[in-house]
């Protein structure tokens, strides 16, 4: 996996799977998650700190470290019923110092958190009718939200994180940390239709925000580094030309990037950028960055030819399976078509194997597409299966 970040040839081109809800929802414990994909073959990383398999809190999406307000925060709920609403609505406040600050989310009928609104989470942005953020004068509340971790919370981060560092060692395994996170915590707070606005109509807000988001999310980072991991993820699906522009790109999420791949190579670690789709125009000013590898690199959203031609010897790609249509929904000859394509293309150097972004699905078909996966991977590249499938 290093020999693969460092864009050189390993012994294989290596198969790992980015993320493997199926499998992982499956297991008794986060260690049974990673013996298991050995046992299948796959080259399993470890994720420090470790998730376990069914994981509910506030901040479902924003995977790692938790997130702690200041002591001085509240914070309090209720629900209505409005008789021109055809689904209730929670309203959540926070009161800060500086001032509350109010969500109002539609209670819709595949809402999966109850009569509770969570901080971080992909299912307000389409439900939300009232963002939590609307302007400059809510960053004063909102700073209240985002603090450091606490010294207890880092104790049990590095408590909680020694026995798979361990494991990874001993086993050979890349140790990863993260998540990161950028303009995605945006469209929680503040929601992505707005922000596509923002951008143009209100650049020194959004300046602001992301300035405000950065600064916390180092200071996360330091924390997470400081455990000797080989590779930082940061997440960024909604990084893309989506919501912006390459010259808006360029101008407002690449300078905080930087910043971030620097802080990650100082302490000895490579940098991971998840971002999935619509991609291909901002693929050379990602590079400028630093980055190392960019994860989720899915055949129907990438280019792969151009994609390779762009980043070859510069950028690790991580992907080249469709995740959803090829491996949950697709018959077992087109998931075979797909790696066989991936290896010719994005190999033999600087790639790594995967399904993009993940395999959800525990079925029959999607079973035995995995199963398909890892016998043609093992077949392209001359590798003899594990002795204890």
């Amino acid at each position: 996996m290093l020999t693969a970040l460092d864009c050189q040839q390993p012994d294989h081109p290596p198969c790992s799977f980015m993320i493997f809800g199926a499998l992982h929802r499956q297991s008794k414990d986060y260690f049974n998650f990673i013996v298991r994909q050995l046992a299948l073959g796959l080259d399993a990383f470890v994720m420090v700190p470790p998730r376990p398999p069914q994981v509910q809190n506030d901040t479902y999406d924003l995977y790692g470290l938790p997130v702690s307000y200041h002591p001085q925060v509240t914070v309090s709920e209720r629900i209505e019923q409005q008789p021109d609403e055809t689904v209730p609505v929670m309203i959540k406040t926070y009161h800060t110092p500086a001032g509350d600050l109010t969500t109002r989310v539609c209670q819709t009928e595949d809402w999966r958190w109850g009569n509770h609104v969570p901080f971080l989470d992909d299912y307000l942005i389409p439900r939300s009718q009232k963002f939590l953020i609307d302007g400059p004068d809510d960053l004063a509340a909102f700073q209240y939200l985002l603090v450091p971790p606490t010294d207890a919370e880092i104790a049990a981060f590095e408590s909680e994180s020694a026995t798979v560092i361990d494991f990874a060692k001993r086993h050979g395994l890349l140790i990863t940390g993260g998540w990161g996170v950028g303009m995605d915590m945006i469209g929680w707070v503040h929601g992505l239709n707005a922000l596509v606005y923002d951008v143009y109509d209100r650049p020194d807000f959004v300046k602001a925000v992301s300035a405000l988001i950065a600064s916390w999310n180092r200071k996360r980072m330091e924390v997470v580094l400081s455990a000797g991991i080989d590779l930082y993820i940061k997440r960024a699906w909604y990084e893309n030309t989506d919501f912006f522009t390459p010259d808006v790109w360029q101008h407002l999420i690449q300078p905080e990037l930087r910043k971030d791949v620097e802080l990650a190579h100082q302490a000895g670690a490579k940098f991971g950028y998840i971002i999935t789709a619509r991609a291909m125009p901002l693929l050379n000013l990602i590079a400028e960055t630093g980055v190392d590898v960019i994860i989720g690199v899915d055949p129907l959203a990438y280019d792969l030819v151009a994609t390779k031609k762009v980043l070859d010897g510069r950028v690790c790609l991580w992907g080249g399976v469709n995740g959803h249509l090829t491996m949950e929904q697709g018959a077992p000859g087109s998931v075979s078509a797909e790696v066989i394509t991936a290896l010719e293309i994005l190999g033999p150097e600087g790639f790594i194997l995967s399904p993009v972004d993940n395999v959800r699905e525990h079925t029959p078909r999607a079973m035995e597409n995995v199963s398909t996966l890892i016998k043609t991977w093992q077949k392209q590249t001359g590798q003899n299966p594990p002795s204890k499938p």
